[in-house]
């Protein structure tokens, strides 16, 4: 989940999967019997008419086709753009692992291939690995609420960058995304009120009809926890191997399936407290080292949040060219989502703004095979705004704000209005799914969470394994958003075993990653007594409040 100003559409360096789906073969592995298969529905599957995708070839590409309504499947039709890559060993295939990259809207077929190298080896060589894009997002059928680029080009840039500071910026902000709602709900109702989570569960079980898979292989990270809880519970029989990595509280998610909610979703999920608890381990860390291990460090850990807090407050009475205060703590806290080189690209930003210059721009990601699709604020909050339950007047959020700044600092301010949009969005999901989250399972799901977060809190790892009826929960010690973008050999052998034969870590289990954020500080003369390396398998160990698994 990331948001960008304030809705997440993208994702730094987000993990993405294409896969190659050959043609079926008998599929081994726990829960891949026939006999396990469910009835076949009346509607048949989509067909997948794979080809090499136009920009990479070693990908392929495909088109679904799935009912607007599932209430009337057989009434207006969408199209998924469908993206692969098939098993690198194919004599030894098990099936097909399906992979959301979250968002919410987030494109599958872009993001997955761009970090398929982050895939453990192991599940590369036994899965196709297929993504898609959501109803809604991207090359699927998509909500646009713009005639044109320009005309869009021009409403992102008549709105705050960041979040509004000030009650001029509010007043333009709150205008801005009530006429972003007008404008959506003129072009395409219909759509808007069938992108919800429970759409989007059905959309995967028809993809997994289609690759003939008899039940689901799934990893899902940060809003795809969510879908993979739905799915889980929709249909729980045709669970073979789910891990939700980067969770999202299910019961704060759906407001436990109340309408009239008081907190905004970000700050019911916690995610002000843990971006705060993030940055706050980002500036000990930056300021435990010295500059050439981290550009921003003032010698120590509470002279850089000082020299932090000092560059917050200069940037409020006098912005760096476009770099406003707002727009800063927005890029800090994205940029804490992937360690590396994320965390040492926040404290070169930041330090070149202490000096009063301009930052230069981010390095250019890693071109897709498929052309980059259209993924305006509208996607994302189509699919947020219509699921999840938020405050409907947005005269609450200044008060709001001010409390969650109080418990999380700029974090919270951030935070808070991320949801803002959603108090004069014009529609609510058709079909939503708001529980209960606890139907028994075909398999086990493993939640792996990680301790520091700046969007998903560990908390709701907890909240998301003791929600499901058959869960194990896997913790990351370490820092940034999934543990797919921040390795950890730990979590990808665990991973691996299960998505393979199905086998769970041991409950309590703990896994660190492979590498700390900046490079500690050299010791002058005696001997370093300090630990080995951060990576290895802490098995048995429960984290902090005990065993979260069973």
């Amino acid at each position: 989940m990331r948001i960008s100003g304030p809705i997440a559409v993208r994702r730094k360096r987000a993990a993405v999967i294409a896969v190659a789906l050959s043609c079926y073969v008998a599929l081994t592995g726990p829960g891949l019997g026939t006999a396990d298969a469910p009835p076949a529905p009346a509607v048949p599957a989509p067909a997948l008419d794979w080809r090499p995708c136009p920009r990479d070839g070693h990908f392929d590409c495909a088109t679904a086709k799935v009912p607007l309504d599932y209430g009337d499947p057989r009434g207006r039709t969408l199209d998924l753009a469908v993206v692969r890559h098939t098993a690198t060993r194919p004599g030894r295939r098990i099936g097909t692992l399906f992979f959301n990259p979250g968002g919410p809207g987030g494109p599958g077929t872009v993001q997955m291939p761009q970090n398929y190298p982050l895939f453990p080896r192991e599940v590369r060589e036994r899965f196709d690995i297929v993504s898609w894009d959501p109803r809604g997002v991207g090359h699927s059928t998509a909500v646009n609420c713009f005639a044109t680029p320009k005309e869009s080009a021009a409403w992102l840039a008549g709105r705050p960058s960041g979040f509004p500071v000030g009650a001029r910026q509010r007043n333009t902000w709150i205008a801005a995304y009530r006429d972003l709602g007008r404008r959506c709900a003129q072009r395409d109702a219909a759509l808007l009120r069938h992108v919800s989570t429970a759409d989007s569960a059905r959309d995967l079980d028809r993809l997994r009809r289609s690759v003939g898979d008899p039940k689901l292989t799934y990893l899902g990270t940060s809003y795809g926890t969510i879908l993979g809880a739905t799915y889980a519970n929709l249909f729980p029989g045709r669970v073979r191997a789910l891990v939700l990595d980067s969770d999202i509280a299910p019961s704060a998610w759906t407001n436990h399936g109340d309408d009239a909610a008081r907190l905004p979703t970000f700050l019911r999920l916690g995610s002000d407290r843990s971006a705060a608890a993030t940055l706050d381990r980002f500036l000990t860390l930056c300021g435990s080292t010295t500059t050439a291990g981290c550009a921003f460090s003032a010698g120590g850990p509470d002279a850089t949040r000082d020299k932090f807090n000092g560059l917050m407050r200069r940037l409020r009475e006098r912005p760096v060219g476009t770099w406003t205060y707002a727009r800063t703590v927005a890029d800090t806290i994205n940029g804490l989502y992937d360690v590396r080189p994320g965390w040492s690209e926040v404290a070169a930003r930041l330090q070149t703004l202490w000096q009063g210059r301009t930052p230069g721009p981010s390095a250019p990601l890693p071109t897709p095979p498929v052309p980059v699709p259209y993924t305006g604020e509208e996607q994302a909050a189509a699919i947020l705004c219509g699921d999840s339950p938020n405050p409907r007047d947005p005269g609450v959020f200044r008060t709001l704000e001010e409390a969650s700044a109080a418990r999380a600092g700029d974090a919270g301010r951030y935070w808070t209005w991320a949801s803002e949009p959603c108090a004069t969005w014009p529609t609510v999901a058709a079909d939503r799914y708001t529980g209960p989250w606890n139907k028994p399972t075909a398999a086990t799901v493993l939640v792996v969470g990680t301790v520091y977060d700046p969007a998903t809190p560990y908390r709701d790892a907890q909240a998301m394994a003791e929600e499901l009826a058959h869960a194990r929960l896997l913790t990351n010690i370490g820092y940034g958003h999934t543990a797919l973008v921040n390795p950890s050999g730990c979590v990808n052998a665990y991973e691996s075993r299960y998505f393979i034969d199905g086998t769970l870590p041991p409950p309590g289990t703990a896994c660190r990653q492979d590498d700390p954020p900046f490079p500690p500080r050299r010791p002058r003369g005696g001997v370093d007594a300090g630990g080995g390396g951060t990576a290895g398998l802490v098995p048995n160990r429960p984290w902090r409040s005990g065993p979260s698994a069973r």
